[in-house]
């Protein structure tokens, strides 16, 4: 699933790790990540969880999507800092699932990010891109 993430790729996030249910990613907060304060968009902040969420819950084999996510920033990040998210799984029910990112710069925690993933039927074929589903709408 990595390999076609065209928007993670373009940012320079780096997948490390990964396993079942669990991903680590990595990127560099660079000059166009910044906001008018000189610290990194939020924004960015959540696609670098995001990454590792969809990562760590598309680990088990179903086309799995996010059904909902929050986020609470804990410090600024500032250009050239090295940002890595660890998410790992906290319950797979049914076709739902819960994760957990942090998002670190070295030990100092950056934020904190909890995902809500829902996974397509196990019936339903891997989508082609540019298509939809009922389970992806």
């Amino acid at each position: 699933m990595f390999a076609a993430d065209e928007a993670s790729r373009g940012l320079g996030i780096e997948l490390v790790e990964h396993g079942a249910g669990t991903a680590v990613v990595r990127m560099t907060v660079t000059p166009a990540m910044v906001n008018g304060h000189r610290i990194a968009h939020g924004g960015f902040l959540f696609l670098l969880a995001d990454t590792a969420f969809a990562c760590a819950c598309n680990s088990h084999g179903p086309v799995t999507v996010a059904a909902g996510a929050d986020i609470v920033f804990v410090a600024p990040a500032r250009e050239g800092d090295v940002l890595v998210a660890r998410a790992e799984e906290r319950a797979r029910f049914g076709r739902s699932g819960i994760y957990d990112v942090s998002v670190r710069r070295g030990d100092e925690l950056i934020a904190e990010f909890r995902g809500r993933s829902r996974s397509a039927r196990e019936d339903t074929a891997r989508e082609t891109p540019g298509t939809t589903t009922k389970e992806s709408r």
